[in-house]
């Protein structure tokens, strides 16, 4: 029987436990390598599995709720943080309890650009490194956030693992994602993205209540809510973030001069950026946000617009994740 028939004969049985979700799309040029060993070490190691590959935006979701919906109860993600937060969102709308989900172990394998969540736990581009950590590691509860919205009357969640930004966040994600193609460093991107975004973003108001207080009422330039301390290629926008304390650590910037923003720059990935005067940190479990227009924000760098208020929700210990 071959290696691959293997495979398919184990995705039928219930013993097989590791599903594994891969982005062939992310950090293409080392994946073959990164594959065979990948499959070299589950061989060595006995090691029964099932593997999906995605094939578009957003497949990451269906495969990871059918995986874990067939009894998978650990997920290895090979790629970026864009196929981890579908991935987990995938395994947050499956039909399992919470208790069930609260079980399920997570690991990565980063392949992607930004890498802000495999950078807090130390998880870089050392593809057998990241590797060794998942299979010899344990499972750490960590929680994970939740927006919920309306659109046309009809309730709608969205789940991030790392942040979800709005104002000036979304907005410099879309011109970053648009700028990768010509300029090769992530950071680069971001920072070129910054500058674009501030120039064509304009203020609105909001008002933010955090667990259950008026917080913020005022316009908004740009608000980053963070589970995980990184974003954006390795800015520590919420450096005392911690995604296993059940509270989120938030930012809100109200609309700076010029001269601010300048200031602002060289701070951006030396964890002081919240210590500037014109930015307020907000520090909650529960983070209500109204406003009267469109918005458009980025949860994990994925892009949605959306019209009427929102709420941000840490779903403490929501699953486990594995280094």
């Amino acid at each position: 029987m071959s290696f691959f028939f293997c495979i398919f004969a184990l995705d039928l049985c219930s013993n097989a436990m590791l599903g594994i979700i891969i982005n062939p799309k992310s950090g293409k040029k080392a994946f073959r390598a990164q594959r065979i060993y990948l499959w070299k070490l589950l061989r060595q190691r006995h090691q029964p599995f099932a593997y999906r590959v995605t094939k578009y935006a957003g497949h990451a979701i269906e495969l990871a709720r059918e995986l874990v919906e067939k009894g998978y109860d650990e997920i290895l993600i090979l790629g970026g943080d864009g196929t981890l937060s579908e991935a987990i969102n995938g395994i947050m709308r499956s039909t399992l309890t919470p208790e069930e989900r609260a079980k399920i172990q997570v690991g990565l394998m980063p392949r992607g650009t930004g890498n802000d969540w495999g950078r807090y736990w130390n998880l870089d581009k050392r593809f057998k490194e990241s590797l060794r950590r998942f299979f010899e590691g344990e499972g750490h509860p960590i929680d994970i956030g939740c927006i919920t919205y309306w659109r046309n009357n009809i309730e709608h969640h969205r789940y991030f693992i790392n942040s979800v930004g709005f104002g000036v966040d979304p907005l410099c994600c879309q011109k970053a994602e648009k700028l990768k193609y010509y300029i090769g460093s992530h950071h680069v991107n971001y920072v070129f993205g910054l500058i674009a975004a501030i120039v064509q973003h304009k203020a609105q108001h909001m008002i933010l209540t955090v667990d259950g207080k008026v917080a913020v009422d005022d316009l908004l330039f740009t608000m980053n809510i963070g589970n995980g301390p990184f974003s954006g290629g390795g800015i520590r926008q919420n450096p005392e973030a911690n995604p296993t304390d059940g509270i989120f650590n938030s930012m809100f910037v109200k609309k700076p001069t010029f001269k601010q923003v300048l200031k602002a720059l060289p701070n951006l990935f030396n964890g002081k950026l919240t210590e500037l005067p014109f930015i307020y940190p907000i520090v909650g479990s529960e983070i209500e946000i109204s406003y009267r227009k469109h918005i458009m924000f980025e949860a994990d760098g994925i892009l949605e617009n959306i019209i009427g208020p929102c709420k941000v929700t840490c779903v403490h210990h929501a699953l486990q994740f594995r280094v």
